[in-house]
Parts: structure tokens; C-alpha cells; sequence
């Protein structure tokens, strides 16, 4: 095989094919996931239940897919992400299909908490996906793409089910929705290799491109680094460390739980927003049907947005800085919780509320998946990506419930201050984490013709 580092011709770019491909995989999949929460209103009205009941509905799928992450992890670390991945993808097809048929309350959290163990491989496949085919000064910006994703899914759904919902039924929005996911799956199949050097997609200066250490390397602080950076590299704790190689030092690690457990909260906030803000703006705002369906998509237009700003915040802004992202988020976040209490009700003024909302919540999303990149090797990244996605899935399952309770007691004035606290909580707790960078960053880049070309390019042995 060619070796990288002949000027044999121009670089393919497969790569952001394959991340044009997982930002439609995920679109599609948050979709699925948040289909339910415009379709509760008219679901209730076929099945009565009260605040918390409806509330166990929606934590439900998040309490499967939270369970879902660390096996999906080990698994994806032994196996590789592409098998996984398309199997995921179609059974989160089947079990989408399948809450358009259920008769009973009973049979909606079954499906529920199915589509939650079936979709849990999706994202640690994609966060392995970028780690193996982006080179550090990328990866924010893939991971942004990939969150989009996450928030572009809820921009597209309120509108398409209340344009279903008023021709056919809230029956039909599941069947709808099944098809994309299936087609999507045989495409990542017959596209996306493990990893970029088993793709005939990629040549061989790509793939020089994205294993070239000086593309990867992540620099420490040096003494003529501009005053602001020497004062933030202080307040975020910039510390070099060795990359963990074991599953037992990750879970040991205070670093990565820190950052599952400020992930939690901000999870947490988010599927509030995307359960329990379309019945809130139509019971409480009394929004028309149609209002309600494009106010909904308000903070996850805002969301698309932060995501991708976010991502290029860390890469090129910040030098690739994650925690900066990450506590900007959770104070913004807490300051917009607190101004939802005495919001307009105006639908414009909302949805440019909701907007600036979900913007600001999104900034430091793409860091939290990129941030356990620094602390681990990438054949235990799946598992670290595992660990925070765990815990920030779990926050997500907790909240909607916890919100039916809090609506059965008080009211949404209370639901708000409490988001506010979560936020600011996230925000304490990622005080302490590290901001981590390789403890072998000072040492030289050599030049690539002294470089023996990567593993995977190397003439077999005979």
C-alpha cells in the first residue's frame, strides 16, 4: 500500500461524507425519540393519565437507553461499530413501527423502553466513529455536526406530527417515521468501514491526514501563550496526563464521572424541553395546534446552531479547550431557566426565548463528547464515551418524571427554578474536573519522512 507520506495526489475528504451520514442516522433517531412528546397531548386523550404517569411515559425510553450505554460501549470496543451500528439503526426502526399499534398504556412503555436499549448503540458507535476517522483539531467540529443532529431531529418533528395528526392520526406519526431509519441502515453497512484505512473510499493522503500526529496532538500551555489563555488554563485546570487504557481506571477516574454527572443535569434540562414543552405551551400558554408545532422547534433550531458553534469554539477558539464550552453552557443555561419564569406569552417573543434557550445549552454539548478523547486511548474511548453518556441519559430519564411530580404538586414556576439549580449544579461540579492534555505534548513532531508510515499502512509480513 501506498505509503501516507507520498505526494501521490489530492486527499479524499470521505470523511465528512461519513459525518453528512451520522448527522442524517441521528436526525432521524432523535426524531424517533421525540415524536412521543407531541403526540402525549392526543395520546392522553385515548389514554388518561395523570401528570407523573405521563411523565413515567416519557422517562421511560431514556431509563432503556441509559442501560443500553456501557454494554454498548464494551461491545463496540470488541467489536467494532459497524455491524452494531446497522443493527441498532433497524431496530429502532421496528420499535418506532410498533407504537403505532399498541392498545394500552402498558404497551407504549414496552415499546418505549425497547426503542431505548435498540437506539442505545447509536451514539457511542458515532462518538468511536469520529474518534477513529478525525483528527483532534476536528473532532469538536464532528461532534458538533453529530449533536445537530441531536437538536435537528426535534426542529422537524413538531411540525411533520401535527401535519400527520391532522390528516390521518397520532397512530400514523410512528409508522411514518420507521421508514427513513432502515434505509439509513443499509447505507452506513455498505459506506462506513471501522475504521478509515479498511475504506476504499479514502486514499492514502487522507488518511495520512487524519493519522498524522501533528494533526492530533493537543498543545500544553507554553510561557508565550497570550495572558487570557494563561489565566483560563489556571481557572479550567489545564493538567497533562497519560491517556487511561483500562476499563477499571475509568470508572475510577474523577474526571470522566465528574463530567457524566454535569453532563446528567444538562441532559436532564434538555429533555424537559423536548417532552414537556409542547403540552406546557398548549395548557398553559394555550397556544394554537400550529403555534405549538413551530414554537416547539424554537430551541432546537437554537440548539443546531449552538452545537455547531460550540464545536468550532473548542477546535480553532479555544485551541482545543473542552471545559470552557461546558461551563459556559451550564451558567447561560441556569440564567435562561430563571427567565422562563416570567416568560411572554407572545409566540414570537417564546420562540425567540426558547431559541436563545437552546442555543446556549448547546455550546458545550459537542465538549462533553469530545472531552474524554483527551483522558483515554481510543481502543478505551468507547467505553469512557460510555460511562458519560450513561450518566447524562440517566438525568435524562429522571427529569420528565420528575416534572410530572413537581406539575401533580406545584406548577411550572417551581419546574423552572429547579432547572436553573440543576444548571448552576453542573456548572460546580465541572469546577473540579481537569482540563487534560497529553503528558507527552511537549515532546518534538518529527518531520514525516522520518516517520515510519502508521500500522495499518504497513506491507503485511510475510
Amino acid at each position: 500500500m501506498t505509503n501516507p507520506c507520498e505526494n501521490s495526489g489530492k486527499p479524499t475528504r470521505f470523511r465528512w461524507l461519513v459525518a453528512g451520514l451520522f448527522f442524517l442516522v441521528y436526525t432521524v433517531a432523535s426524531a424517533d425519540r421525540a415524536n412521543l412528546g407531541v403526540a402525549l397531548p392526543f395520546i392522553r386523550e385515548e389514554f388518561p393519565m395523570t401528570n407523573a404517569q405521563a411523565g413515567a411515559l416519557l422517562s421511560i425510553f431514556l431509563l432503556a437507553y441509559a442501560l443500553a450505554q456501557i454494554p454498548s460501549g464494551f461491545a463496540s470496543s470488541r467489536f467494532g461499530v459497524r455491524n452494531l451500528f446497522s443493527l441498532s439503526m433497524i431496530a429502532t426502526s421496528i420499535f418506532t413501527a410498533l407504537m403505532g399499534t399498541v392498545s394500552s398504556v402498558v404497551g407504549l412503555k414496552v415499546c418505549r423502553f425497547l426503542l431505548g436499549i435498540a437506539e442505545g448503540p447509536l451514539p457511542i458507535g458515532i462518538a468511536a466513529t469520529i474518534n477513529n476517522w478525525f483528527p483532534a483539531k476536528e473532532k469538536g467540529t464532528a461532534t458538533g455536526i453529530f449533536l445537530a443532529a441531536v437538536k435537528f431531529g426535534p426542529v422537524i418533528v413538531p411540525p411533520l406530527c401535527v401535519a400527520i395528526v391532522a390528516v390521518w392520526g397520532w397512530r400514523e406519526i410512528f409508522y411514518f417515521f420507521a421508514i427513513p431509519g432502515i434505509i439509513l441502515a443499509v447505507m452506513w453497512y455498505f459506506l462506513v468501514a471501522n475504521q478509515p484505512a479498511e475504506s476504499r473510499f479514502v486514499n492514502a493522503e487522507e488518511l495520512a491526514h487524519i493519522t498524522d500526529e501533528s494533526n492530533n496532538v493537543i498543545s500544553r500551555p507554553k510561557e508565550g501563550s497570550r495572558a487570557q489563555f494563561k489565566w483560563l488554563d489556571k481557572f479550567i485546570r489545564v493538567t497533562p496526563v497519560e491517556q487511561i487504557e483500562s476499563s477499571k481506571s475509568l470508572f475510577r477516574s474523577w474526571n470522566v464521572i465528574g463530567c457524566a454527572l454535569g453532563y446528567s443535569f444538562q441532559v436532564g434540562i434538555s429533555m424537559i424541553l423536548l417532552s414537556w414543552i409542547p403540552t406546557y405551551l398548549v395548557t398553559v400558554k394555550n397556544f394554537s395546534i400550529m403555534n405549538m408545532g413551530l414554537v416547539a422547534a424554537a430551541p432546537w433550531v437554537g440548539a443546531i446552531f449552538g452545537n455547531l458553534l460550540g464545536g468550532i469554539l473548542s477546535d480553532r477558539l479555544l485551541g482545543k479547550r473542552r471545559k470552557p464550552g461546558m461551563m459556559i453552557s451550564a451558567l447561560a443555561t441556569a440564567g435562561m431557566m430563571y427567565a422562563l419564569i416570567n416568560s411572554p406569552n407572545d409566540p414570537t417573543l417564546y420562540a425567540a426565548l426558547l431559541f436563545m434557550t437552546g442555543t446556549l445549552i448547546s455550546i458545550g454539548y459537542s465538549s462533553y463528547m469530545v472531552y474524554p478523547m483527551g483522558l483515554a486511548t481510543k481502543k478505551a474511548f468507547p467505553i469512557a464515551s460510555s460511562i458519560v453518556n450513561t450518566g447524562g441519559q440517566l438525568g435524562g430519564a429522571a427529569a420528565p418524571f420528575l416534572v410530572g411530580l413537581l406539575l401533580d404538586s406545584y406548577g411550572w414556576s417551581q419546574v423552572f427554578l429547579c432547572m436553573a439549580i440543576a444548571s448552576f449544579t453542573s456548572f460546580l461540579i465541572l469546577l473540579t474536573i481537569q482540563e487534560p492534555v497529553p503528558a507527552s505534548a511537549d515532546a518534538p513532531i518529527k518531520d514525516c519522512q522520518q516517520q515510519p508510515p502508521p500500522p495499518e499502512l504497513q506491507p503485511a509480513k510475510s
